[in-house]
């Protein structure tokens, strides 16, 4: 592995959750929701794999982080519904069961680039759907002081191991397995134990708005990698993720302000 890669992966991860988690713990988990929906680990994977395995390597995985979304959604959805009747444990047992099951059935379906185009935004939508209005209620979480180191290293190990057995997986399994919500997961189940059912839906609502970004990432990566500067891709795939990632968030910001106001009309 280059020395230099390494290096850069063990700086760059921890330093990406870091920030998005302060942000989180400012402004709420719906907004923290929002954030992480955003390619912040799958992004930073695409690109050592691009730079270690080559550019049709990281095409191929770019479908599949497309293609990984729809466990995701599944993981999402099973947690909220679960999370309304049993324990975190229990929830949180009941998402990853059924993410596997998605991503295993997924992984031997020969599903291309035009039919991912359009399956993975339908379920996105779908998934949106069955989760409802944002939820109301809870308390407020105060994290533990091992919180933030503990994401840091999950974060961290995660990527190292996905890139590590890059050549043994393949570009799809990689692909596949880069969106695996490990900040979602384990943010939903703090969540969860400290502030109730509905301080985890508000946090998987929001991931689930900021998947939007997350596939627009991944399909100009997809298309333009192969070809092009790749500094240039990795700038437009992340501008057109974030004008995304803004847009979501000014019409939630613009509900809410709407929603107060009509609550508490000026006089």
């Amino acid at each position: 592995m280059n020395t230099n890669l390494f290096i850069l992966k063990l700086i760059l991860t921890p330093l990406i959750v870091a920030t998005v988690t302060l942000v989180a713990r400012r402004w709420g988990e719906s907004i923290g929701g929002l954030l992480i929906g955003l390619p912040l680990t799958s992004g930073p994977v695409s690109i050592f794999l691009v730079l270690e395995q080559g550019r049709h390597f990281a095409a191929g995985a770019a479908n599949g982080a497309m293609l990984g979304l729809i466990p995701v959604t599944a993981l999402n959805v099973t947690y909220v519904l679960s999370a309304k009747r049993f324990s975190w444990y229990l929830s949180a047992l009941s998402a990853i069961l059924l993410y596997s099951i998605v991503v295993a059935g997924i992984s031997v379906l020969p599903i291309g680039p035009a039919l991912t185009t359009i399956l993975v935004p339908m379920v996105l939508c779908a998934g949106v759907l069955i989760l409802g209005k944002r939820a109301g209620g809870g308390m407020a979480i105060a994290p533990r002081w091992w919180d933030l180191p503990a994401r840091m290293v999950l974060a961290t190990s995660l990527l190292l191991l996905i890139t590590a057995g890059a050549n043994s997986l393949g570009s799809k399994w990689s692909g596949l397995l880069s969106p695996f919500p490990i900040f979602t997961f384990t943010m939903a189940i703090f969540s969860h134990r400290q502030g109730g059912s509905s301080a985890a839906q508000r946090l998987i609502q929001g991931v689930s708005m900021g998947l939007f970004s997350y596939v627009t990432f991944f399909l100009v990566i997809r298309s333009l990698v192969e070809e092009s500067n790749l500094l240039a891709v990795y700038m437009l795939a992340t501008l057109v993720a974030l004008l995304v990632n803004g847009t979501i968030l000014g019409i939630q910001l613009w509900r809410n302000r709407s929603a107060i106001l009509d609550n508490h009309p000026i006089r």
